[in-house]
Protein backbone atom coordinates (compact mmCIF):
# COMPACT_ATOMS: atom_id res chain seq x y z
CA UNK A 1 0.00 0.00 0.00
CA UNK A 2 1.34 3.38 -0.89
CA UNK A 3 0.54 6.95 -0.11
CA UNK A 4 -0.96 7.53 -3.55
CA UNK A 5 0.20 11.11 -3.90
CA UNK A 6 3.41 9.72 -5.35
CA UNK A 7 3.36 8.23 -8.82
CA UNK A 8 5.38 5.02 -9.23
CA UNK A 9 8.58 5.52 -11.17
CA UNK A 10 8.43 2.30 -13.16
CA UNK A 11 8.58 2.62 -16.94
CA UNK A 12 5.55 0.85 -18.40
CA UNK A 13 4.09 0.29 -21.85
CA UNK A 14 1.92 3.23 -22.82
CA UNK A 15 -1.46 1.86 -21.86
CA UNK A 16 -0.18 0.47 -18.59
CA UNK A 17 1.26 3.84 -17.81
CA UNK A 18 -2.19 5.22 -18.54
CA UNK A 19 -3.70 2.81 -16.05
CA UNK A 20 -1.19 3.76 -13.41
CA UNK A 21 -1.43 7.52 -13.83
CA UNK A 22 -5.12 7.71 -14.82
CA UNK A 23 -4.21 10.17 -17.57
CA UNK A 24 -6.48 9.67 -20.60
CA UNK A 25 -5.00 9.58 -24.08
CA UNK A 26 -8.18 10.42 -25.96
CA UNK A 27 -9.23 8.49 -29.02
CA UNK A 28 -12.82 7.83 -27.93
CA UNK A 29 -15.48 10.51 -27.98
CA UNK A 30 -18.07 9.03 -25.62
CA UNK A 31 -19.02 5.73 -24.04
CA UNK A 32 -21.34 3.49 -26.05
CA UNK A 33 -24.99 4.55 -25.89
CA UNK A 34 -27.68 2.54 -24.17
CA UNK A 35 -29.60 0.03 -26.23
CA UNK A 36 -32.67 1.49 -27.94
CA UNK A 37 -34.50 -1.84 -27.84
CA UNK A 38 -35.44 -1.80 -24.15
CA UNK A 39 -39.16 -2.55 -23.72
CA UNK A 40 -41.38 0.26 -22.51
CA UNK A 41 -42.03 -0.08 -18.76
CA UNK A 42 -41.87 2.26 -15.80
CA UNK A 43 -38.49 1.09 -14.57
CA UNK A 44 -37.09 1.60 -18.06
CA UNK A 45 -38.36 5.12 -18.52
CA UNK A 46 -35.69 7.86 -18.40
CA UNK A 47 -34.66 9.30 -15.06
CA UNK A 48 -34.55 12.96 -14.23
CA UNK A 49 -31.23 14.37 -13.08
CA UNK A 50 -31.66 16.77 -10.17
CA UNK A 51 -29.03 18.78 -8.33
CA UNK A 52 -28.49 17.57 -4.78
CA UNK A 53 -27.35 20.35 -2.45
CA UNK A 54 -24.75 19.06 0.00
CA UNK A 55 -23.94 20.36 3.48
CA UNK A 56 -20.22 20.29 2.67
CA UNK A 57 -20.24 23.72 1.05
CA UNK A 58 -17.37 25.88 -0.06
CA UNK A 59 -13.79 25.00 -1.02
CA UNK A 60 -11.71 22.43 0.80
CA UNK A 61 -14.12 19.46 0.94
CA UNK A 62 -12.93 16.14 -0.50
CA UNK A 63 -12.68 12.38 0.10
CA UNK A 64 -16.45 11.71 0.22
CA UNK A 65 -18.04 8.53 1.49
CA UNK A 66 -21.76 7.77 1.15
CA UNK A 67 -23.58 4.91 2.88
CA UNK A 68 -27.21 3.89 3.38
CA UNK A 69 -28.12 3.12 6.98
CA UNK A 70 -30.61 0.59 8.40
CA UNK A 71 -32.85 3.52 9.43
CA UNK A 72 -33.39 4.55 5.80
CA UNK A 73 -31.08 7.56 6.05
CA UNK A 74 -27.98 8.32 3.98
CA UNK A 75 -24.76 9.20 5.77
CA UNK A 76 -22.31 11.43 3.91
CA UNK A 77 -18.82 11.89 5.34
CA UNK A 78 -15.88 13.89 4.02
CA UNK A 79 -12.63 15.65 4.89
CA UNK A 80 -12.73 19.42 5.34
CA UNK A 81 -9.29 20.84 4.61
CA UNK A 82 -9.85 24.55 4.23
CA UNK A 83 -6.70 26.60 3.82
CA UNK A 84 -5.08 27.56 7.10
CA UNK A 85 -7.08 25.03 9.13
CA UNK A 86 -6.39 21.52 10.36
CA UNK A 87 -8.06 18.59 8.59
CA UNK A 88 -11.52 17.88 9.97
CA UNK A 89 -13.39 14.59 9.42
CA UNK A 90 -17.09 15.49 9.21
CA UNK A 91 -20.46 13.90 8.45
CA UNK A 92 -24.14 14.69 7.95
CA UNK A 93 -27.28 12.53 7.56
CA UNK A 94 -29.86 12.91 4.79
CA UNK A 95 -33.53 11.87 4.94
CA UNK A 96 -34.63 10.79 1.43
CA UNK A 97 -38.32 10.71 2.43
CA UNK A 98 -38.28 14.34 3.57
CA UNK A 99 -35.53 15.37 1.14
CA UNK A 100 -33.60 17.23 3.80
CA UNK A 101 -30.39 17.00 5.80
CA UNK A 102 -31.01 15.98 9.40
CA UNK A 103 -27.94 17.72 10.86
CA UNK A 104 -25.43 20.39 9.98
CA UNK A 105 -21.85 19.23 9.30
CA UNK A 106 -20.66 17.53 12.48
CA UNK A 107 -17.00 16.97 13.25
CA UNK A 108 -15.86 13.48 14.26
CA UNK A 109 -12.12 14.13 14.49
CA UNK A 110 -9.68 16.93 13.89
CA UNK A 111 -5.90 17.10 14.09
CA UNK A 112 -2.58 17.64 12.44
CA UNK A 113 -1.71 13.93 12.56
CA UNK A 114 -4.65 12.93 10.39
CA UNK A 115 -3.42 11.41 7.12
CA UNK A 116 -5.35 12.60 4.06
CA UNK A 117 -4.92 11.49 0.48
CA UNK A 118 -7.11 11.19 -2.58
CA UNK A 119 -7.59 7.39 -2.63
CA UNK A 120 -7.39 6.08 0.95
CA UNK A 121 -10.40 7.77 2.50
CA UNK A 122 -12.21 7.53 5.88
CA UNK A 123 -15.67 6.02 6.34
CA UNK A 124 -18.69 6.25 8.65
CA UNK A 125 -21.02 3.28 9.15
CA UNK A 126 -24.40 3.27 10.97
CA UNK A 127 -25.33 -0.08 12.55
CA UNK A 128 -28.78 -1.48 13.49
CA UNK A 129 -28.31 -0.67 17.19
CA UNK A 130 -28.31 3.05 16.39
CA UNK A 131 -24.55 3.46 16.78
CA UNK A 132 -22.24 5.21 14.34
CA UNK A 133 -18.75 3.86 13.69
CA UNK A 134 -15.98 5.88 12.07
CA UNK A 135 -12.44 5.17 10.98
CA UNK A 136 -9.66 7.37 9.65
CA UNK A 137 -5.90 7.28 9.14
CA UNK A 138 -3.49 8.73 11.65
CA UNK A 139 0.27 9.18 11.56
CA UNK A 140 1.71 6.31 13.55
CA UNK A 141 5.34 7.27 14.18
CA UNK A 142 8.37 9.06 12.85
CA UNK A 143 8.84 6.80 9.81
CA UNK A 144 7.85 8.82 6.73
CA UNK A 145 5.27 6.33 5.47
CA UNK A 146 3.97 4.86 8.73
CA UNK A 147 0.32 5.39 9.54
CA UNK A 148 -2.41 3.51 11.38
CA UNK A 149 -6.14 2.88 11.10
CA UNK A 150 -8.00 4.25 14.12
CA UNK A 151 -11.60 3.50 15.04
CA UNK A 152 -14.21 5.39 17.07
CA UNK A 153 -17.86 4.77 17.99
CA UNK A 154 -20.79 7.00 18.90
CA UNK A 155 -23.59 5.51 21.00
CA UNK A 156 -25.88 8.54 20.58
CA UNK A 157 -26.12 9.02 16.84
CA UNK A 158 -22.99 11.15 16.53
CA UNK A 159 -23.41 13.71 19.32
CA UNK A 160 -20.48 12.24 21.25
CA UNK A 161 -17.64 9.99 20.14
CA UNK A 162 -15.35 7.60 21.98
CA UNK A 163 -11.62 8.17 22.04
CA UNK A 164 -10.12 6.59 18.92
CA UNK A 165 -8.42 3.21 19.29
CA UNK A 166 -6.04 1.46 16.86
CA UNK A 167 -7.81 -1.09 14.72
CA UNK A 168 -4.70 -3.32 14.67
CA UNK A 169 -2.19 -4.26 17.35
CA UNK A 170 0.93 -5.16 15.37
CA UNK A 171 2.76 -2.05 16.59
CA UNK A 172 4.83 -1.77 13.40
CA UNK A 173 5.78 1.55 11.83
CA UNK A 174 4.28 0.53 8.49
CA UNK A 175 1.37 1.42 6.25
CA UNK A 176 -2.22 0.42 7.11
CA UNK A 177 -5.39 1.56 5.36
CA UNK A 178 -7.88 1.10 2.50
CA UNK A 179 -10.57 0.01 4.95
CA UNK A 180 -14.02 -1.43 4.37
CA UNK A 181 -16.61 -1.92 7.14
CA UNK A 182 -19.86 -3.82 7.73
CA UNK A 183 -22.24 -4.49 10.63
CA UNK A 184 -21.55 -7.85 12.27
CA UNK A 185 -23.52 -9.20 15.21
CA UNK A 186 -23.83 -6.39 17.74
CA UNK A 187 -20.62 -4.79 16.56
CA UNK A 188 -18.52 -4.07 13.50
CA UNK A 189 -16.52 -6.01 10.95
CA UNK A 190 -13.54 -4.34 9.30
CA UNK A 191 -11.08 -5.32 6.57
CA UNK A 192 -7.91 -3.39 5.75
CA UNK A 193 -4.60 -3.57 3.91
CA UNK A 194 -1.81 -4.23 6.39
CA UNK A 195 1.91 -3.56 5.92
CA UNK A 196 3.24 -5.26 9.05
CA UNK A 197 5.26 -7.73 6.96
CA UNK A 198 6.84 -5.16 4.65
CA UNK A 199 9.45 -4.00 7.15
CA UNK A 200 8.42 -0.37 6.75
CA UNK A 201 9.50 -0.08 3.10
CA UNK A 202 7.37 2.35 1.15
CA UNK A 203 5.43 0.02 -1.10
CA UNK A 204 5.34 2.35 -4.10
CA UNK A 205 9.14 2.28 -4.10
CA UNK A 206 9.29 -1.50 -3.90
CA UNK A 207 6.67 -1.71 -6.65
CA UNK A 208 8.83 0.49 -8.85
CA UNK A 209 11.44 -2.22 -8.70
CA UNK A 210 8.84 -4.90 -9.36
CA UNK A 211 9.38 -6.40 -5.91
CA UNK A 212 7.99 -6.48 -2.39
CA UNK A 213 10.27 -4.17 -0.41
CA UNK A 214 11.98 -6.53 2.06
CA UNK A 215 10.52 -9.57 0.30
CA UNK A 216 7.19 -9.60 2.19
CA UNK A 217 4.06 -8.22 0.48
CA UNK A 218 1.10 -6.25 1.73
CA UNK A 219 -1.59 -8.43 3.35
CA UNK A 220 -5.38 -8.23 3.73
CA UNK A 221 -6.63 -8.65 7.29
CA UNK A 222 -10.06 -8.51 8.92
CA UNK A 223 -11.28 -8.20 12.50
CA UNK A 224 -14.53 -7.98 14.45
CA UNK A 225 -15.06 -5.35 17.16
CA UNK A 226 -17.66 -5.41 19.91
CA UNK A 227 -19.66 -2.42 21.17
CA UNK A 228 -16.77 -1.47 23.48
CA UNK A 229 -14.32 -1.36 20.54
CA UNK A 230 -12.64 -4.53 21.74
CA UNK A 231 -11.21 -6.73 19.00
CA UNK A 232 -12.82 -10.14 19.41
CA UNK A 233 -11.40 -12.02 16.43
CA UNK A 234 -8.85 -11.29 13.70
CA UNK A 235 -7.86 -13.15 10.54
CA UNK A 236 -5.32 -12.79 7.78
CA UNK A 237 -7.45 -13.22 4.66
CA UNK A 238 -4.73 -12.99 2.00
CA UNK A 239 -0.95 -12.93 2.43
CA UNK A 240 -0.26 -11.03 -0.84
CA UNK A 241 -2.51 -8.29 -2.22
CA UNK A 242 -2.26 -5.24 -4.44
CA UNK A 243 -0.70 -2.54 -2.32
CA UNK A 244 -2.91 0.54 -2.67
CA UNK A 245 -6.24 -0.46 -4.23
CA UNK A 246 -9.43 0.08 -2.25
CA UNK A 247 -11.20 -2.82 -0.58
CA UNK A 248 -15.01 -2.98 -0.53
CA UNK A 249 -17.54 -4.94 1.52
CA UNK A 250 -21.25 -5.79 1.44
CA UNK A 251 -23.62 -7.86 3.55
CA UNK A 252 -25.24 -10.85 1.82
CA UNK A 253 -27.82 -13.30 3.11
CA UNK A 254 -24.98 -15.75 3.78
CA UNK A 255 -22.53 -13.39 5.47
CA UNK A 256 -20.37 -10.40 4.58
CA UNK A 257 -18.25 -10.41 1.42
CA UNK A 258 -15.04 -8.47 0.85
CA UNK A 259 -13.70 -7.72 -2.63
CA UNK A 260 -10.20 -6.47 -3.35
CA UNK A 261 -7.39 -6.56 -5.91
CA UNK A 262 -5.10 -9.54 -5.45
CA UNK A 263 -1.43 -9.87 -6.36
CA UNK A 264 0.34 -13.03 -7.46
CA UNK A 265 4.08 -13.67 -7.69
CA UNK A 266 3.68 -13.17 -11.45
CA UNK A 267 2.07 -9.71 -10.80
CA UNK A 268 -1.42 -10.72 -11.93
CA UNK A 269 -3.72 -8.20 -10.22
CA UNK A 270 -7.29 -9.37 -10.69
CA UNK A 271 -10.31 -8.80 -8.44
CA UNK A 272 -10.92 -11.40 -5.72
CA UNK A 273 -13.88 -12.06 -3.41
CA UNK A 274 -14.12 -13.84 -0.07
CA UNK A 275 -17.08 -14.43 2.27
CA UNK A 276 -17.16 -14.82 6.05
CA UNK A 277 -19.14 -17.94 6.84
CA UNK A 278 -19.27 -20.26 9.85
CA UNK A 279 -16.60 -18.27 11.67
CA UNK A 280 -14.03 -18.30 8.87
CA UNK A 281 -13.18 -16.56 5.62
CA UNK A 282 -13.57 -18.68 2.50
CA UNK A 283 -10.57 -19.09 0.21
CA UNK A 284 -10.56 -15.98 -2.02
CA UNK A 285 -11.51 -16.56 -5.64
CA UNK A 286 -11.38 -14.35 -8.72
CA UNK A 287 -14.57 -12.59 -9.77
CA UNK A 288 -13.29 -13.03 -13.32
CA UNK A 289 -10.02 -14.23 -14.83
CA UNK A 290 -8.92 -10.98 -16.44
CA UNK A 291 -5.27 -12.06 -16.16
CA UNK A 292 -4.13 -8.45 -15.89
CA UNK A 293 -0.38 -8.52 -15.43
CA UNK A 294 0.50 -5.17 -13.86
CA UNK A 295 3.96 -4.47 -12.40
CA UNK A 296 2.77 -1.59 -10.20
CA UNK A 297 -0.33 -0.75 -8.21
CA UNK A 298 -3.04 0.94 -10.34
CA UNK A 299 -4.71 2.57 -7.28
CA UNK A 300 -8.12 1.52 -8.60
CA UNK A 301 -10.04 -0.90 -6.40
CA UNK A 302 -13.43 -2.58 -6.90
CA UNK A 303 -16.92 -1.68 -5.71
CA UNK A 304 -19.55 -4.15 -4.45
CA UNK A 305 -23.26 -4.10 -3.64
CA UNK A 306 -25.47 -6.92 -2.38
CA UNK A 307 -29.12 -7.72 -1.79
CA UNK A 308 -29.95 -11.10 -0.32
CA UNK A 309 -27.78 -13.54 -2.27
CA UNK A 310 -27.41 -11.22 -5.26
CA UNK A 311 -23.95 -9.60 -5.47
CA UNK A 312 -22.85 -6.95 -7.97
CA UNK A 313 -19.15 -6.13 -8.45
CA UNK A 314 -17.73 -3.33 -10.60
CA UNK A 315 -14.03 -2.89 -11.34
CA UNK A 316 -11.34 -1.50 -13.62
CA UNK A 317 -8.86 -3.59 -15.60
CA UNK A 318 -6.42 -2.99 -18.43
CA UNK A 319 -5.81 -6.60 -19.38
CA UNK A 320 -4.67 -6.98 -22.99
CA UNK A 321 -3.69 -3.28 -22.92
CA UNK A 322 -7.38 -2.30 -23.07
CA UNK A 323 -8.60 -0.12 -20.19
CA UNK A 324 -12.19 -0.97 -19.31
CA UNK A 325 -14.82 -0.98 -16.59
CA UNK A 326 -16.63 -4.27 -16.04
CA UNK A 327 -19.66 -5.42 -14.07
CA UNK A 328 -20.43 -8.96 -12.95
CA UNK A 329 -23.31 -10.48 -10.98
CA UNK A 330 -23.55 -13.47 -8.68
CA UNK A 331 -26.83 -15.04 -7.55
CA UNK A 332 -25.28 -17.27 -4.87
CA UNK A 333 -23.66 -14.76 -2.51
CA UNK A 334 -20.42 -14.69 -4.49
CA UNK A 335 -19.79 -18.41 -5.00
CA UNK A 336 -19.84 -17.93 -8.78
CA UNK A 337 -20.21 -14.98 -11.15
CA UNK A 338 -21.67 -14.72 -14.61
CA UNK A 339 -19.40 -13.50 -17.41
CA UNK A 340 -18.75 -9.78 -16.95
CA UNK A 341 -20.45 -7.03 -18.93
CA UNK A 342 -18.06 -4.43 -20.34
CA UNK A 343 -19.53 -1.13 -19.22
CA UNK A 344 -17.00 1.09 -20.98
CA UNK A 345 -13.63 0.68 -22.67
CA UNK A 346 -10.87 2.60 -24.39
CA UNK A 347 -8.01 4.92 -23.40
CA UNK A 348 -10.37 7.57 -21.98
CA UNK A 349 -11.61 5.18 -19.28
CA UNK A 350 -10.19 5.80 -15.82
CA UNK A 351 -12.45 3.46 -13.88
CA UNK A 352 -12.95 4.74 -10.32
CA UNK A 353 -16.27 2.91 -10.35
CA UNK A 354 -19.08 2.70 -7.78
CA UNK A 355 -22.05 0.32 -8.00
CA UNK A 356 -25.47 -0.09 -6.37
CA UNK A 357 -28.22 -2.70 -6.58
CA UNK A 358 -31.91 -2.95 -5.73
CA UNK A 359 -34.81 -5.22 -6.73
CA UNK A 360 -35.50 -3.43 -10.00
CA UNK A 361 -32.14 -2.31 -11.34
CA UNK A 362 -28.36 -2.16 -11.11
CA UNK A 363 -26.47 1.11 -11.18
CA UNK A 364 -22.88 2.16 -11.84
CA UNK A 365 -20.98 5.45 -12.03
CA UNK A 366 -17.44 5.91 -13.35
CA UNK A 367 -14.98 8.51 -14.61
CA UNK A 368 -13.50 9.24 -18.05
CA UNK A 369 -10.79 11.67 -19.14
CA UNK A 370 -10.52 13.34 -22.54
CA UNK A 371 -7.60 14.56 -24.67
CA UNK A 372 -7.34 17.87 -22.84
CA UNK A 373 -7.34 16.23 -19.40
CA UNK A 374 -10.91 17.20 -18.56
CA UNK A 375 -13.05 14.59 -16.83
CA UNK A 376 -16.65 13.46 -17.17
CA UNK A 377 -18.75 11.44 -14.74
CA UNK A 378 -21.11 8.86 -16.26
CA UNK A 379 -24.03 6.82 -14.93
CA UNK A 380 -25.47 3.59 -16.28
CA UNK A 381 -28.77 2.08 -15.09
CA UNK A 382 -29.35 -1.54 -16.06
CA UNK A 383 -31.61 -4.50 -15.45
CA UNK A 384 -30.61 -6.47 -12.32
CA UNK A 385 -29.11 -9.22 -14.51
CA UNK A 386 -27.08 -6.52 -16.34
CA UNK A 387 -28.29 -7.73 -19.74
CA UNK A 388 -30.26 -4.58 -20.62
CA UNK A 389 -29.11 -1.01 -20.20
CA UNK A 390 -32.08 1.25 -19.50
CA UNK A 391 -30.16 4.50 -19.77
CA UNK A 392 -26.69 6.02 -19.85
CA UNK A 393 -26.10 9.68 -19.12
CA UNK A 394 -23.27 12.09 -18.55
CA UNK A 395 -23.85 13.25 -14.98
CA UNK A 396 -21.25 16.00 -14.89
CA UNK A 397 -18.33 17.66 -16.63
CA UNK A 398 -15.61 18.28 -14.08
CA UNK A 399 -13.25 21.21 -13.97
CA UNK A 400 -10.72 19.09 -12.11
CA UNK A 401 -8.48 16.50 -13.64
CA UNK A 402 -6.15 13.69 -12.67
CA UNK A 403 -6.15 12.23 -9.18
CA UNK A 404 -7.50 15.33 -7.43
CA UNK A 405 -11.09 14.32 -8.26
CA UNK A 406 -10.82 11.11 -6.27
CA UNK A 407 -13.52 8.43 -6.34
CA UNK A 408 -17.25 9.06 -6.86
CA UNK A 409 -19.78 7.62 -4.42
CA UNK A 410 -23.19 6.05 -5.18
CA UNK A 411 -26.16 4.83 -3.15
CA UNK A 412 -29.73 3.91 -4.13
CA UNK A 413 -32.75 4.27 -1.84
CA UNK A 414 -36.43 4.11 -2.83
CA UNK A 415 -35.53 3.65 -6.49
CA UNK A 416 -33.55 6.90 -6.56
CA UNK A 417 -29.79 7.15 -7.03
CA UNK A 418 -27.69 9.60 -5.02
CA UNK A 419 -24.21 10.46 -6.32
CA UNK A 420 -21.41 12.49 -4.72
CA UNK A 421 -18.07 13.37 -6.30
CA UNK A 422 -15.12 15.73 -5.88
CA UNK A 423 -14.41 18.49 -8.37
CA UNK A 424 -11.63 21.07 -8.26
CA UNK A 425 -12.95 24.63 -8.56
CA UNK A 426 -10.46 27.50 -8.79
CA UNK A 427 -7.74 25.21 -7.52
CA UNK A 428 -9.62 23.93 -4.45
CA UNK A 429 -11.46 20.61 -4.04
CA UNK A 430 -15.21 20.83 -3.55
CA UNK A 431 -17.93 18.19 -3.23
CA UNK A 432 -20.78 18.07 -5.76
CA UNK A 433 -23.99 16.05 -5.68
CA UNK A 434 -26.81 14.84 -7.92
CA UNK A 435 -29.77 12.52 -7.61
CA UNK A 436 -31.63 10.56 -10.26
CA UNK A 437 -35.41 10.39 -9.84
CA UNK A 438 -38.21 8.93 -11.96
Amino acid sequence: MSRPSRAPRIVLPSLLALALAFAGCGGQDAPPAASASAPAASVESPSQRLDWALPATGPGSSAPDLVAGPDGLLVLSWINSRQGRRHAFQYSRFDPAAQRWRNAPTTIAIGNRMVVNWADTPHVLPTPDGALWAHWLQKGGDAPHAYDVVLARSRDGGANWSAPVPAHDDGTATEHGFVSMWAQGGGLGMAWLDGRNTGGAHVAESDDAGGHGNGAPMTLRAAVFDANLQRTVEHEIDASVCDCCQTAAAATGRGPVVVYRGRTDAEVRDILLTRFENGAWRTPARVHADDWTMPACPVNGPSVAAQGEAVLVGWYTAADDTPRVQLARSDDAGDAFAAPVVLDSGPAVQGRVAVALDDAQAWAVWLREDDAGGQTLWLSRRSPDLATEYERIELARLQGRGRATGFPQLQVLGGQAYVVWTDVVDGAPQLQGARMAR
